[in-house]
């Protein structure tokens, strides 16, 4: 096929088959894209037939793409990007009056602790957006990122492909938090004799703070593991169980839920919180905007000034 050839293919049909390889569920791509699952059917049975190969094979509940339709993806991607930033490029972005979607990734201690004031200052600066929020950690950034079902992330950042950028945001500074009512900061010891709940999405008992008491030849007792931060108040008030949690977590808690937050009888290592995005989305309008939001509102700076006020 050579470029004159093009004039009769269906853009449209090349997002639904690039939709279906993300979500490998038709209902699943409709809700993406918006469309009917009628739709989608019609839009896989026009794609086979342009293509000569079924493209996708039920397996149980799920639709796993052919050798063929790897193949044909990993060269379509790549120019669907290049389509998208071009078309983007070619248009003004006004924050004010766009009624663009943006597809992000938050961790949940972002979300819980930072997501609620940024979306006061992105409603004031952009009222008509929606903001499609996808749950991440550390260890699902980078694949939510090359897939492209999101277009910029916030989290512990690793592992990311080589055509993401990354920005660090803040540090993560590990606060102590409590939900009884006594007035001393917990000593060493206290702080080892407390039953501890972790937060971790993986289901993990131990983290940082083990290694840290390991080298100390001290260790504490976890008594729980949960997978998000919203649990904590409900567990902690009334309780002699402690958690560690970031800074702004432990503030917002303090702030909404009368939680208690201290420094740590120990030296904890503070992580950087990090933005990190899709190399084809770099110099996107929109995404600029939206990375330039997410920095002002959620970066160290952010932090200082609450720190000087």
């Amino acid at each position: 096929m050579n470029r004159n050839d093009l004039r009769r293919a269906d853009l449209n049909l090349l997002v639904v088959f690039e939709t279906m390889m993300r979500e490998r569920n038709v209902t699943r791509a409709g809700e993406r894209l918006f469309i009917g699952q009628t739709t989608v059917s019609s839009a896989l049975a026009r794609l086979r037939s342009m293509f000569n190969d079924p493209l996708f094979i039920r397996t149980g509940g799920v639709m796993e793409p052919t050798a063929r339709a790897e193949e044909i993806h990993a060269r379509l991607a790549p120019a669907l990007d290049g389509i998208a930033v071009a078309l983007s490029c070619s248009q003004e972005f006004d924050p004010r009056t766009s009624d663009a979607a943006f597809h992000v990734g938050l961790s949940d201690d972002v979300e819980y602790a930072l997501l609620p004031q940024l979306m006061k200052h992105l409603r004031d600066e952009a009222p008509n957006i929606t903001l499609v929020v996808r749950r991440v950690d550390q260890w699902q950034l980078p694949q939510l990122i090359t897939t492209g079902e999101i277009s910029v992330g916030i989290s512990l950042a690793q592992g990311l492909p080589a055509s993401s950028h990354c920005k660090r945001l803040r540090p993560m500074q590990p606060m102590l938090l409590r939900g009884d009512s006594a007035a001393c900061s917990l000593t060493l010891d206290e702080f080892c004799a407390r039953p501890h709940v972790v937060v971790s999405s993986m289901g993990n008992v131990i983290d940082d703070v083990d290694h840290v008491l390991a080298v100390m030849g001290r260790q504490r007792k976890v008594v729980l593991a949960v997978p998000q931060f919203s649990a904590l108040p409900g567990l902690l008030a009334g309780s002699d169980m402690v958690a560690i949690v970031p800074d702004y977590v432990a503030q917002a808690m303090e702030r909404l839920h009368g939680m208690h937050a201290e420094f740590a009888p120990l030296e904890l290592p503070a992580p950087d919180l990090s933005m990190a995005w899709r190399g084809a989305s770099h110099d996107d309008p929109r995404e600029r905007w939206l990375r330039s939001c997410f920095f002002r509102h959620l970066g160290e700076a952010v932090e200082q000034a609450a720190v000087a006020a």
